[in-house]
Parts: C-alpha cells; structure tokens; sequence
C-alpha cells in the first residue's frame, strides 16, 4: 500500500495537482460572491466540493497522459526516472486507463456545474496533453503554449461558480497566465542539466545565459501591472494592491540578481518564490473582495 500510495503520487503530479485545485478553489469563492443580475448569491459549498474532487481527476488524468506520451524520456532524467511507468511499477496501458477513467469522472464532475466549466476543462486536458507535451522538445514555443492550460484554473473555478466568463474572470486567468513564465523559467534553469538529457528546450535560449535570464526578470516586471488589474478595474482593494506590488518587487528583485550572477542559487530563489507568490496573492484578493 506505501509503494501504491507513492506511485499513485507521482503519477498525478500531486504537489502539482494541489496547487492547480487550489487556485480554481480560491477563485470559485470569488465567483461565488459575484453579483448576478444586481444579486449576490450563497457560496454554494457542496460546488465547491465537487470542483475541487473534479479539477484533482482532471489534472490527475492531464499528467498521466504526459506520463504516458513521455514514458521513454522520463527514464532519462533523474528527476523523473521513478515515476512509476519508467519505473516499471507500471504499464503504459495501465497508465493510459488510470487517466481515461479519471478524465472521463473529473469532466462529468465539472459538467455538472455548467457546461462551461465542462468544456473548459476537457480543453485544457488536450492543450496540456497533446499540445505542450510535445512541443517542449521542438521550441521554446511550449512555455506559452503550456502557460495557457497553466492559466485556465481560476478561469475554470470562476466560471464553475459564477456561470459566465467576464472581466474579472480574464483577470484571474491572465495574472496566472504571466507568472507561467518566470515560474517555468525559473525551473527550467535549475533543471536545464536533466532537461537537455531528454531534449527539452523550455528556456527562453538554447542555454543558461543572459538572454533567458532577462526574459525571466522582464516577465516578473510585467506580473507587476497585471497582478494590480484588480484594483484599477474595481473588484480589488489596497490590500491586494500593496501585496501585489510588494510580492512583485520581491519576485524581480530575485530575478534582477539571477541576471545579474547567472548562477543556479539565484534561479532556485525566483523558483522558491514564484511558489508562495501565486496561492498569497489569490489568497489576498480572496480576502480583499469578500471583506
């Protein structure tokens, strides 16, 4: 059962699928006290319960498919070489029907909030799947490519709850669209040794040098206005202003001195804090819309 449990982690990417429940959860309780028609609704908390059981299997089933598609170049990494189908824990096959059975249960989950939510997340399956997963050995292309199912969570737990994409709901999916980029920056330059094993081209050059350090830092300078659209469009306060602006100088002030030193220390610090940046400022819009 330990090994089962394990496998079964690694299989879903599980620190990965938690992060990804969280944002559509955190935004779900922002749809939620939307107003519609000049009244605002209840949180509907057994909704909310089912997004989160529905975005976990529709995640889940995402990574297994790139489990599945990079089984082959997964045995050549050392991050990735004990997962459970390199592994041999695993078949293939079986791998193939753990994320049919739980795509097919997480789709019909979110479906039945709207059929939005539902489409929504079978969309970002495919592009995540069958799309991203191939392109990160062709192009650096990928990253973007890759940054919009990254991005569709809080536009998925918005639309679960609120029933309609509108401004606020593009808003949540852009500031999460423009943190992909530092944040995958930033990994991609600590694992640029292990990645070039598999021939993934993920950074902004074909190696670790000023270029793609730039990219990095310019990326953070940009989350700085986007992650303020809340309070320049009304539906944020000051405390998501001042976090926003605070978190954002944090972040490019770390990315300012991995261009500066080009050094894996300073590329580990922008990825520590691309981690908490993300679930503090969807934390404290949260709490700065319902106040």
């Amino acid at each position: 059962m330990k090994q089962f449990l394990a496998d079964f982690s690694k299989l879903i990417k599980f620190r990965l699928t938690f992060l990804v429940v969280f944002s559509a959860s955190v935004t779900f309780l922002i749809g939620s006290k939307v107003p519609i028609d000049g009244v605002s609704p209840d949180i509907n908390w057994t909704n909310w319960l089912i997004l989160i059981v529905g975005g976990f299997l529709v995640t889940s089933a995402a990574n297994c498919f790139n489990e599945v598609i990079e089984v082959d170049l997964d045995k050549l990494m050392t991050r990735t070489k004990d997962r459970p189908m390199p592994a041999g824990h695993m078949t293939t096959g079986q791998g193939l029907v753990s994320g049919l059975v739980m795509g097919l249960i997480g789709t019909w989950l979110l479906g039945k909030l709207n059929i939005e939510t539902g489409l929504l997340s079978v969309f970002s399956i495919f592009l995540y799947a069958f799309a991203y997963t191939p392109l990160k050995r062709k192009s650096p292309i990928a990253v973007f490519v890759g940054a919009i199912p990254g991005a569709l969570p809080p536009l998925i737990g918005y639309v679960a709850a609120h029933g309609r994409i509108d401004q606020i709901a593009v808003i949540l999916f852009l500031i999460q669209f423009v943190w992909q980029f530092p944040h995958f920056w930033a990994i991609a330059w600590v694992l640029d040794d292990d990645y070039k094993k598999a021939g993934f081209r993920l950074l902004p050059s074909t190696k670790r040098d000023k270029t793609s350090a730039f990219m990095t830092f310019l990326s953070t300078l940009i989350l700085i206005p986007v992650s303020l659209m809340p309070t320049f469009y009304g539906f944020g306060g000051y405390y998501i202003a001042g976090v926003s602006i605070l978190g954002g100088l944090v972040f490019a002030a770390l990315a300012f001195k991995m261009w500066m030193n080009l050094d894996l220390v300073s590329a580990r610090k922008v990825m520590f804090c691309s981690f908490f940046y993300l679930p503090i400022v969807q934390l404290v819009l949260l709490f700065d819309f319902i106040a």
